[in-house]
Formats: C-alpha cells, structure tokens, sequence
C-alpha cells in the first residue's frame, strides 16, 4: 500500500509540474477568472453591486470564495467610476496557476490574458473564434471600459445604463482571445473591442458574446 500510495503522490507531483494538471490546482490561489455563465438577463446585473456579487458567488462555489471578487467594469455619468480602480493591485492568476499581470499597469499595457489563460473558475477554457463553427463564439467579455481602463464619457452609451439594462443600450466588449475579425488594435484588445448589438442576451450573442464578465480578486 505504501509503494502504491508513493505512486500516486509521485504521478500527481509530476503532472502538477509537466502539465498544471487540472486535478492538481489550488482554487483558493486563483485571483483571476472569466465568469463561466452570464446574469441569464443580457448585461443586467443590477448595477455594480450585483456584477460584484455575481462573481463572488462563482468564486464561492469553486471554492475561492475566501477572497473579495470584483466586476471588472466601468460605470459612466455623474461619479463613473473606472474598472482599474476597482480591482486590487495585483499580481493576478488564473486557476492553474499562470500569471495574467503583475499589477494594474502591465494589466493595460501588456497582460497575459488570450485563449489560452482566460480560463473561467472551473478551470475551463472559454469557446473563442477559432472554435466556430460549429460552436458558439463567446469571446466579447462585458467591461463598458477603454482600453487604458477607464470609463466612457456621458453621451453614448456603453455600459448598458451602468449594467441595469437588458433591452435597449449597449456595452463595450472586449475579446478574451484577442482575436478580431481584423486583426488591428481594437481586435486583439481584451477589454475594448467594440460595443455591443445591445443589452438582451440575443444581442450579445450577436456579435460574439454571452454576457461574460472579467473577475478579478482584490486582496
């Protein structure tokens, strides 16, 4: 029983360092996620406080729920606040572990969020362009922010009336797998690509999305 059980316990350590093996990683270490399902009422989430709490929950039952979880979201008018602010100082991880940013600068200038990393917190990878067809693109990631992380001035709107509506109105999206249908800047950012078709859940899926949002942990 001990050779077998040293087996084992060598196989796991081997798999953790040749592969990140899924079985192997820490939840409660992940500070980083996209958020496996939407509101399931397009970009509504009942303003930030609900965005918060919607990521807080994923976290909870992936079990990382001991941390403070935040939207990764901009809000626009009178008192708008910016996503970058709202998000701790970093550094980031995903559930395996791998490093997205360091802190909140190299997060905007040069973040490791793609394909591959922007895993949501069960550990899965997020359908993006290169897995459609057949499958549904979701790469559009909801943040209502400018690529620097700040929030849009009044006028158009871009937050979906700061994350109430799920009709009329329309969001900034960004893509996961930094991959557009041009491959220019505004393509390959994964937090402001272009606005949505609208706020409905139909229209998210529209243009590439299903109402995900970017988590991130604060402390």
């Amino acid at each position: 029983m001990k050779t077998v059980g040293l087996k084992i316990a060598l196989t796991g350590v081997a798999c953790a360092l040749a592969f990140g093996c899924a079985t192997m990683t820490q939840p409660t270490n992940m500070s980083f996620f996209v958020s496996s399902v939407g509101s399931g009422k397009g970009a509504d989430f009942g303003g930030l406080e609900g965005a918060d709490k919607h990521c807080q929950t994923l976290a909870s039952a992936a079990g990382a729920g001991g941390r403070t979880w935040r939207a990764y979201l901009s809000t626009q008018g009178p008192n708008a606040i910016n996503a970058r602010d709202r998000i701790g100082k970093g550094p980031w991880q995903n559930i395996n572990g791998v490093v997205i940013a360091r802190t909140v600068e190299e997060l905007h200038m040069g973040s490791n969020i793609n394909r591959e990393t922007a895993l949501t917190e069960k550990g899965e990878r997020n359908l993006a362009r290169l897995d459609n067809p057949p499958d549904p693109n979701k790469h559009d990631i909801l943040t209502g922010s400018k690529s620097d992380g700040t929030a849009f001035p009044p006028g158009d709107d871009r937050t979906c009336g700061n994350w109430t509506k799920s009709g009329e109105g329309s969001a900034m999206v960004g893509h996961h797998d930094r991959m557009g249908i041009t491959n220019d800047e505004a393509g390959r950012s994964w937090n402001s690509s272009h606005p949505s078709a609208g706020c409905s859940d139909p229209a998210l899926v529209k243009t590439g999305g299903a109402g995900l949002l970017y988590c991130f942990a604060v402390n």
